[in-house]
């Protein structure tokens, strides 16, 4: 047949001029192109490696059309992998119009089939080429994914070993300095995207692991504090404001934050807190969401966290009776006394304003009011807690 005839004398040019092509793409690629004059000539090789697959692949697709599920594998597969790191689907699709304006140019004045078959293929081409970069997506999409859990799970358990660094590296971790976990109820539908788009307006970065129906994020600060030369250093923003705004992404059901700790390696300290709590946060009836770890420690105590104890003993009854054993005896008595002023000052036989002034100092010294209801519950678990733990000291001759 005529036109059967017409295509393999085509086709057969092609191949004569081939080389002639591929020699021009690079020259127009090297003049047109900055990012490609920009690169060093191992991925300068590539990218014309990449150029030359294509017109070879355009021959074959022209003799036999039926080959173009195996374009993008014909085309692509003569660049080494990391090529798809280094070189944009932008960048990519910029080779391709490149390179199909040579082959135009050379093909003019011959065949109208052949510019439509051009035209044809530079489409094909450039859909094969977007959908090797989204399955590259979605492969890195799922290692990350699975790279993150690892790294939550690590954090979770404290079992740290040298590579967690650079597995976190490897995550695009932005965090700087202090680090605090958030621990709730997984929603039906997680949405990723959401949390993460919050943290960055919140100006944190996150974390995100799933442990059967608990999400938890491990949240820090994506910029450190900045510095005004008139005002000074910005106070960093509190980690309860930013749970606050992450709330929405979590399921029904409490929600945790464990306390602040000074950087990403001490994690599990806040992760272990959290956790705690949201263990026993169903016991306080009006707890708050997000509920501080801190807020939770004699619910945790009486579960028998060890590091609520701990944090009672350290942080309330140590302090208290280093600086005055008055202040540690008025408390008792306030506290034993159902809160009354009046029967405080009886046992004590001081007047009711020197209570007054004893919870206030007790106050200052350890930040917490006696006064409240809450916090009253807190300094009472503490003096019960310390007690014990001096008693059960073993004391020296």
């Amino acid at each position: 047949m005529p036109e059967a005839a017409t295509k393999k004398q085509t086709l057969a040019w092609l191949k004569t001029v081939s080389g002639e092509l591929a020699t021009a793409t690079l020259k127009r690629l090297d003049d047109t192109l900055p990012w490609y004059r920009e690169m060093p000539p191992g991925r300068r090789s590539a990218v014309g490696l990449v150029a030359q697959a294509g017109i070879t692949s355009f021959m074959q697709w022209y003799d036999d059309p039926s080959s173009t599920p195996w374009i993008a594998a014909d085309v692509f597969g003569a660049a080494p992998r990391e090529l798809l790191r280094s070189v944009s689907l932008t960048q990519t699709l910029q080779l391709i119009k490149v390179t199909v304006e040579v082959v135009e140019e050379r093909v003019k004045g011959r065949d109208e089939s052949l510019r439509e078959a051009i035209l044809l293929y530079s489409r094909e081409i450039a859909f094969g080429a977007a959908d090797v970069y989204a399955r590259a997506a979605e492969a890195r999409g799922l290692w990350d994914a699975r790279l993150e859990a690892l790294v939550v799970d690590s954090i979770l358990s404290g079992e740290y070993d040298d590579e967690l660094p650079s597995r976190i590296a490897a995550l695009g971790w932005h965090g700087h300095g202090e680090v605090s976990v958030l621990v709730g109820t997984a929603p039906k539908m997680l949405d990723v995207d959401m949390l993460r788009r919050t943290a960055r307006h919140q100006d944190a970065d996150v974390l995100i692991g799933v442990q059967g129906s608990r999400l938890v994020l491990v949240i820090g600060r994506a910029q450190p504090a900045s510095v005004n030369e008139d005002e000074g250093t910005a106070p960093p923003k509190p980690f309860l404001d930013i749970a606050m705004e992450l709330e929405p992404g979590f399921g029904d059901g409490f929600l945790v934050l464990g306390h602040e700790v000074p950087s990403l390696v001490d994690a599990s300290k806040s992760a272990k807190a959290a956790l705690a709590g949201f263990a026993v946060a169903r016991s306080w009836r009006n707890a708050p969401r997000p509920t501080l770890a801190d807020d939770l420690l004699p619910e945790r105590a009486l579960a028998g966290d060890p590091l609520a104890r701990a944090t009672l003993i350290t942080r309330i009854y140590r302090p208290l009776q280093a600086h005055s054993t008055e202040l540690l005896s008025t408390l008792w008595s306030y506290l034993d006394n159902g809160r009354s002023l009046e029967a405080t000052a009886r046992e004590l036989f001081v007047h009711p304003n020197t209570v007054r002034y004893r919870l206030k100092r007790v106050s200052e010294v350890i930040g917490y009011d006696a006064t409240g209801a809450r916090e009253s519950l807190i300094l009472q678990a503490a003096l019960i807690v310390g007690s014990i733990a001096e008693h059960d000291t073993p004391r020296r001759r």
